[in-house]
């Protein structure tokens, strides 16, 4: 079913320090294009995503004229210290667009290769869902629990683990209030998931492709690369 209205969030105030690169990882060219700009465009470019707003560092100027991307409107605000601050100030700066119906869609700038028919599939899914959901993949390497010596202690079960991915979609005002409550307890948020988890609620687990990798070490430019190059052929 289509839901009123998705705004798509990306954060994107940090600065990328363990990319290896003097400017933000996320404006690093990836085939000859700031790596940003990948999100971007297949967010903007699906048909259930009314906006896009992107939570910047207070010296980026680099969106200070552009209100548009593929004709889906663009906005800006000025992001935090931390990806769960960036994500809160972003709902706040949509405050004239937020409504009961109003669903947010975060995704990373540092996930350049989420493909479209996963963000079909966690639409679909978790639109439905009275929590929301994120794209994950299941477990699929023995894991094992290490300790300061990085000494084996255990093998867990694998069988209920999952790698969360971005994108992330949860009701707008649900995700304010559990990124506030987190905030004001001081918690340690790295993804909207784990805020709605402190509320005791359950997101859905959408399972999606291995490559939707997210691009963190001056190697993963060459893998992102290698997989952005297959899909098209060069």
């Amino acid at each position: 079913r289509r839901i009123a209205m998705i705004w798509a969030v990306i954060p994107a105030a940090g600065s990328g320090m363990r990319s290896g690169s003097d400017i933000p990882k996320q404006y690093r060219p990836l085939l000859g294009k700031p790596m940003i700009e990948y999100s971007l465009d297949i967010l903007a470019q699906h048909p259930d995503i009314d906006g896009i707003i992107l939570a910047l560092a207070p010296d980026d100027a680099r969106w200070q004229h552009i209100s548009q991307w593929f004709n889906t409107p663009l906005r800006t605000c000025l992001g935090g210290m931390r990806r769960s601050d960036s994500v809160l100030a972003a709902i706040e700066a949509l405050d004239d667009v937020v409504h009961n119906d109003t669903w947010l869609l975060v995704h990373d700038a540092a996930r350049p290769c989420v493909r479209f028919e996963d963000l079909n599939r966690l639409i679909e899914a978790a639109c439905v869902h009275p929590v929301g959901g994120l794209l994950a993949g299941p477990m699929k390497d023995t894991v094992k629990r290490g300790d300061a010596d990085h000494q084996v202690e255990g093998t867990l079960d694998r069988s209920a683990l999952w790698r969360a991915f971005t994108p992330q979609l949860f009701p707008a005002r649900s995700l304010k209030r559990a990124l506030q409550h987190a905030h004001q307890e001081h918690a340690e948020i790295t993804d909207e998931s784990g805020a709605m988890e402190r509320l005791g609620l359950s997101p859905l687990l959408v399972a999606g492709a291995d490559d939707n990798i997210k691009v963190t070490l001056p190697e993963d430019f060459m893998f992102a690369e290698a997989i952005l190059r297959g899909r098209s052929g060069l």
